[in-house]
C-alpha cells in the first residue's frame, strides 16, 4: 500500500465559527485542492450536502463532478441522524435515514457512513433503564450494519464525550454487542483522550485508563474502522464535546497514537484530520495539513 491519503472534514467550515456565515462547499474544495489534500470527508448537512437539497442522483452527481474536477476523493460521510436517536425511535425510522445517506455514498463513491448515539451522555432517554437502552442501540446498529454491508458501505460509530456511551468500557462493550463485521469504531484522537484520560461527561462513576489513548486503541483491536487526527487541549467546546485543537496546541503524542492504532489493526489508506468547531478552521487548515504531511512522511 502507498503513502496514507490525507483528508479534512468539511463540517469544520459550516459549524463553530462559521455557523452564521458558512463557507460554501465549492470554496472549501478550492482551498483543500490548493493545499494538496488527497480528499475530504463530507457532511450531509446544510448548506453543503443536505439530502433534502440533493434529492436526485443527478443533483448529487453535480457534487461528484466538483470533487472529480479537483482530483479529490472522499474518505467518509457524516450523516445527520439528529432527528432519529437510535435509542429513542423505531428501527424503521432510523433505517429510512440510513438508506437516504447510502444513496449519497453510492453516487459520490464514499466508502464509509458515520453515526453517533445522538442522545446526551449523562441521562438515559425516555425513562428506559440502562441495559434496555444499551441493547436497543446495539440492535438498531446491528441491523444498520447489515443494510450497509449489503450496499458495500462500512458503518462506523464515532464515540465522543458529548453523546451517550462514552466510557472506554462502554465503547468496547458496544462494538462487541452490535456483533457485526461491518460495524466498527471511528477513533478520533481528541475524543479518545477526553474519554480515556479526562473522563469528560461520563454518567455515574468516572472511568479513565492508566494507559490513556494508547490503551484505549489496544482495547479496540480489530474494531477500529476509521480515524480522525487532531490535538486535544483537554477542554470541551461549549461544555459539550471535545475541543478539536489544532496540532501543537494540545497534549497528544501522535507517534505513540499512530503506533497504537496500527497495532490495533487499522490499515486503511485514509488519515483524515478534523478541525470541527475550531473558530478559524479555514485559516488553521494549512498548518494542520503541513503537520499531517510530516506525520505521513515519518509514519505513513
Amino acid at each position: 500500500m502507498g503513502k496514507k491519503k490525507i483528508s479534512v472534514g468539511t463540517w469544520a467550515y459550516i459549524w463553530g465559527g462559521y455557523a452564521e456565515d458558512p463557507i460554501p462547499l465549492e470554496t472549501a474544495l478550492d482551498r483543500v485542492q490548493e493545499l494538496g489534500f488527497d480528499g475530504v470527508e463530507l457532511a450531509a448537512f446544510p448548506p453543503h450536502l443536505a439530502p433534502e437539497d440533493f434529492p436526485t442522483r443527478a443533483s448529487r452527481l453535480e457534487i461528484k463532478k466538483m470533487l472529480d474536477d479537483r482530483g479529490l476523493g472522499v474518505s467518509g460521510l457524516a450523516a445527520d441522524f439528529n432527528n432519529v436517536p437510535p435509542a429513542a425511535v423505531k428501527p424503521s425510522e432510523y433505517l429510512e435515514v440510513v438508506l437516504t445517506n447510502l444513496d449519497i455514498c453510492h453516487d459520490l463513491d464514499i466508502p464509509k457512513l458515520r453515526a453517533d448515539t445522538i442522545s446526551p451522555p449523562t441521562e438515559i432517554p425516555g425513562g428506559m433503564d440502562y441495559e434496555t437502552c444499551f441493547w436497543r442501540v446495539a440492535q438498531v446498529w446491528h441491523r444498520t450494519a447489515e443494510v450497509c454491508a449489503n450496499e458495500d458501505i462500512q458503518f462506523i460509530w464515532e464515540f465522543e464525550p458529548g453523546f451517550l456511551f462514552n466510557k472506554p468500557s462502554e465503547v468496547v462493550h458496544m462494538v462487541y454487542a452490535v456483533d457485526h463485521p461491518n460495524f466498527t469504531v471511528l477513533f478520533d484522537s481528541c475524543h479518545a483522550h477526553m474519554c480515556a484520560v479526562v473522563g469528560s461527561r461520563q454518567m455515574g462513576e468516572k472511568e479513565t485508563l492508566p494507559g490513556g489513548v494508547v490503551q484505549f486503541a489496544h482495547m479496540l483491536t480489530g474494531k477500529i474502522g476509521h480515524i480522525h487526527f487532531i490535538d486535544s487541549d483537554e477542554t470541551l467546546h461549549d461544555d459539550e464535546t471535545s475541543t478539536h485543537a489544532p496540532f501543537g496546541q494540545g497534549v497528544l503524542d501522535f507517534p505513540s497514537i499512530i503506533k497504537a492504532i496500527e497495532d490495533a489493526g487499522y490499515d486503511d489508506e485514509w488519515w483524515p484530520m478534523d478541525l470541527c468547531f475550531w473558530p478559524q478552521a479555514l485559516e488553521a487548515t494549512e498548518p494542520a495539513k503541513k503537520y499531517m504531511d510530516d506525520l505521513v512522511a515519518k509514519y505513513g
